[in-house]
């Protein structure tokens, strides 16, 4: 089972593309910085860390 699930993961974003380019975005700083928004995450992957940020509602999009 992957985990955040996509079907949660649309409910906070309304779009695919808008998903996939907010997690990329948000991985590559994760990386960068190394700082995180969630205590402990359960991905051991950067774009796995950035969409647990997104369904738990750390990680918004401005204009939404």
């Amino acid at each position: 089972m992957i985990y955040p699930s996509i079907d949660n993961l649309l409910d906070k974003i309304d779009s695919k593309y808008t998903l996939v380019i907010a997690s990329a975005k948000r991985a590559r700083a994760i990386k960068d910085e190394g700082r995180l928004l969630i205590a402990e995450p359960k991905s051991k992957k950067y774009v796995g860390m950035a969409l647990e940020e997104i369904e738990q509602g750390e990680l918004t999009l401005v204009g939404e």
